[in-house]
């Protein structure tokens, strides 16, 4: 059977959304699964998921800030070319984003919003999703919470929208208990507190 080449070889890591672009250059991995940052926008996470919804899948691409664990930037739509990821966030420069190898983050377009923010380009290793392992806990954090309970897949995707940015800025970021933070302040909250201590 094998000779004839009737096996099938089951991969031993979970599917990915994003599809790894072979061809296009690559860049280092940089955060090595160290998800710690001492100060904030020193290292983000980006990566893609998909919500069913009554009337097609929502793709939400999403920005994590490794110091506080705060989603600093998001962008939802019905599909999930190059310029979802081009999620942007004020007042941050010089930052370490990872991501996986998928084609969108390959793009030309993802490296000139990366350009403008002077950040550097982290990638996970291909077939490696451990290498990414803070954010996809992001999602699974929303979907268990609050997705799987609401049954998305018969609201409209402008319902489900709603819901998502109000999850993630109004409760996830600003009253969550989050405890990998002291005192399991929430992102925002952690944040503010810090600023307040360094002022």
């Amino acid at each position: 059977m094998n000779r004839g080449g009737l096996l099938h070889r089951s991969s031993r890591h979970p599917s990915s959304l994003t599809k790894a672009d072979l061809a296009a250059q690559k860049a280092e991995n940089l955060i090595c699964r160290d998800f710690t940052a001492d100060a904030p926008n020193r290292k983000w996470l980006t990566d893609i998921t998909q919500i069913q919804c009554q009337d097609g899948k929502l793709y939400l691409a999403a920005v994590l800030n490794c110091y506080n664990g705060e989603i600093v930037g998001l962008a939802m739509d019905d599909n999930m070319k190059k310029e979802l990821c081009a999620c942007q966030a004020q007042g941050a420069y010089g930052m370490t984003l990872h991501s996986d190898r998928g084609s969108q983050f390959t793009s030309s377009s993802f490296r000139k919003v990366l350009a403008q923010y002077g950040a550097v380009q982290s990638m996970s290793g291909t077939e490696h999703c451990y290498d990414n392992a803070r954010m996809e806990s992001f999602f699974a954090t929303l979907k268990k919470e609050k997705l799987y309970r609401i049954r998305t897949e018969q609201m409209p995707m402008a319902q489900v929208k709603s819901i998502v940015f109000r999850y993630i800025m109004t409760y996830y970021n600003r009253r969550r208990i989050y405890t990998a933070n002291p005192g399991g302040l929430p992102p925002a909250m952690y944040r503010q507190a810090a600023r307040g201590l360094a002022a």
